[in-house]
């Protein structure tokens, strides 16, 4: 899967730190057209919004931030028929956004 790096100025409201922030090709593509901007949906993850998922799955979420045990995973509802997901691995070396087609 390639990938584009992204980049995103730290605040003091990241309940964690992303490692290497990266973008897949769907994804990238859909930023060039002017058709994603990335950046609100990365601030959410980092914050510990996990957007659309089931209660399960944010308190889910929610123990592996804190135990740092498990990855993190985001899903959010760009557009009518747009999801966009974000993964951040277990250990939070990289944060990873992409389209569910990409999985």
């Amino acid at each position: 899967m390639a990938a584009q790096v992204l980049s995103i100025n730290q605040t003091s409201s990241l309940r964690f730190t992303p490692g290497q922030v990266v973008m897949t090709c769907g994804v990238d593509a859909l930023v060039e057209q002017g058709r994603l901007n990335p950046i609100p949906f990365l601030r959410r993850h980092l914050s510990g919004d996990w957007g659309d998922l089931d209660d399960s799955d944010k308190r889910q979420n929610d123990a592996a931030l804190k135990s740092g045990e498990d990855r993190l995973f985001s899903s959010y509802k760009v557009t009518l028929g747009l999801k966009l997901w974000i993964i951040t691995e277990w250990d939070r070396s990289v944060t990873t956004l992409l389209l569910p087609s990409e999985y």
